[in-house]
């Protein structure tokens, strides 16, 4: 009897131990060895990283649409909120070859071949438009068509598919103005260096109500410039690339990524759509 006893009880404690494994691999925390620093999440974000991406500039606080997204991959990685750091990169840093000083990093980085070649995205936590701003004082505030746009100096971020948008789809006469950052196209704008910016919609939308002086969103660029996907960049071969492909995926399936968009950023509505 002592005997069965005993092997009940062996029985039990080896079920015990598989089921911890489990438990600890569904949520996430094996992932924590394949992270630059053992047991952290190091998560990157632009320097400065504005609204309504990140609140404050403070992406620690988990206010913004970005900071929210990283915390929820963070948790479903199975991560404490303490246990996530913060480091700050230039856009291009962050997609350029070498090794990085982050697990993940988000920007709004859209997801191309071209940069594939030198990083790892995840699959897309976000799908945007893009959306033609210009304020009151400009010519361009009266054009109501893409037709009307093509006469006009216009500007956008260099190396992103705002910046692709204008010459594949408005294709005006003069070439477009490239600059180093939506900062730098919305103080060109200001200064009346050009007609108009190409941003996308959520950016639009609040640098056209809370940034820009009488901005104007003139309107969103048909179908042929949507689809604008955001990902996560990780090293090239990452690891942790699979893991948090699978949190997202998770996320979205769930509904998560569904409300953290609706709390955090504009809906569309109301913006009319260029012919």
């Amino acid at each position: 009897m002592a005997t069965k006893k005993n092997l009940l009880r062996t029985l039990a404690a080896t079920a015990a131990v598989l089921l911890a494994t489990t438990l600890a691999a569904c949520s996430g925390t094996s992932v924590s060895g394949d992270t630059i620093t053992a047991g952290k999440l190091t998560i990157g974000t632009g320097n400065p990283a504005y609204e309504p991406w990140v609140v404050g500039d403070a992406p620690e606080s988990g206010e913004g649409f970005e900071a929210a997204v990283a915390y929820a991959v963070a948790e479903k990685l199975g991560f404490k909120s303490e246990d996530v750091i913060w480091v700050r990169t230039t856009f291009d840093e962050a997609i350029a070859p070498g090794s990085k000083n982050f697990d993940f990093n988000l920007q709004q980085y859209s997801i191309t071949d071209e940069r594939k070649a030198n990083v790892d995205f995840s699959s897309a936590y976000y799908e945007t438009a893009q959306v033609v701003v210009t304020v009151a004082t400009s010519p361009a505030a009266s054009a109501t068509s893409i037709a009307d746009l093509k006469g006009y100096l216009l500007g956008a971020a260099t190396g992103t598919t705002s910046y692709d948008a204008i010459g594949s789809v408005i294709k005006p006469t003069q070439k477009a103005q490239a600059f180093n950052s939506n900062d730098d196209a919305k103080a060109a704008l200001t200064n009346g260096q050009v007609d108009a910016i190409v941003l996308d919609l959520p950016t639009a939308l609040y640098a056209s109500c809370c940034e820009l002086d009488g901005g104007k969103i003139v309107g969103q660029l048909p179908t042929a410039a949507k689809g604008d996907q955001f990902g996560l960049v990780l090293d090239k071969g990452s690891k942790l690339t699979a893991a948090v492909t699978k949190a997202l995926d998770e996320l979205r399936a769930d509904g998560t990524l569904a409300k953290l968009e609706e709390k955090w950023l504009t809906a569309d509505a109301g913006v009319p759509v260029l012919k």
